[in-house]
């Protein structure tokens, strides 16, 4: 039997938090399961959920004998979060910066230089 290549814990969580988005509805572990695949445990996908509950990124109800889960906020708020959360984190923001900037298409690159020129216009009152 082939040994399955792991995903690392904020891919799965990541993935997770997707399938919630996508759906935009609340779904139990046994939905989000389903919706990720077979190779994937059906306690390491509940095991997620709780841990995405635990960080206040899903809401959690019980309906039944299980709970139902939905994202809090949409992949854009989560991601900026996210990615303030690295920043704050770096004892070199220069440095992470610039391995982003490094990693980028050349579309990202335009995507970007375009929403900076959008962020400063709005700061002067002008957008």
């Amino acid at each position: 039997m082939a040994r399955q290549e792991r995903r690392a814990a904020g891919e799965l969580e990541g993935d997770v938090l997707a399938v919630l988005w996508a759906e935009g509805r609340p779904l139990t572990p046994g939905d989000v399961h389903a919706a990720l695949g077979s190779e994937l445990a059906y306690t390491t996908v509940a095991t997620i959920l709780g841990r995405l509950h635990d960080k206040g990124l899903v809401e959690r109800d019980k309906s039944g004998r299980t709970h139902t889960y939905r994202a809090t906020g949409d992949e854009s708020e989560v991601v900026r979060a996210g990615f303030q959360s690295v920043l704050t984190r770096s004892h070199d923001r220069r440095a992470l910066l610039q391995g982003f900037v490094d990693s980028l298409t050349e579309e990202d690159e335009a995507t970007i230089r375009e929403l900076l020129d959008r962020a400063r216009a709005s700061r002067r009152g002008g957008g």
